[in-house]
């Protein structure tokens, strides 16, 4: 087994926050509830990188930041229409999911 951490993210509608994630490259790969109506806990993979969404009330809370590396960068800053900030550690863009989570995602610079 491959160890990992995987953030949980608070979300109010995992379905519009699964298609929002699908804009930073993520796919839904299952979702489990414990009956139809109650919360749902989903999981989205960017390859190997996951994140869980849940709208269960006490797994996370809001306004969380996570840090998304990715090889081009400039591709997330077309895809939401965002200039891209010069970091001295990296090429990053900021952007905040429907429930107030942030994303800053950043391509390193070469050394």
């Amino acid at each position: 087994m491959k160890e990992q951490v995987i953030p949980i993210l608070r979300v109010a509608d995992a379905a519009a926050s699964v298609r929002w994630y699908a804009r930073l490259g993520f796919v839904q790969e299952w979702e489990h509830r414990f009956e139809p109506d109650l919360p749902a806990f989903v999981d989205v993979a960017r390859g190997d990188v996951h994140l869980f969404l849940s709208e269960h009330a006490g797994d996370a809370t809001w306004d969380t930041l996570v840090y998304l590396r990715v090889a081009d960068v400039d591709a997330v800053a077309r895809e939401f229409g965002l200039p891209v900030e010069e970091a001295p550690w990296a090429r990053e863009v900021h952007v905040t999911d429907p429930d107030g989570n942030r994303v800053r995602v950043g391509t390193p610079r070469e050394e």
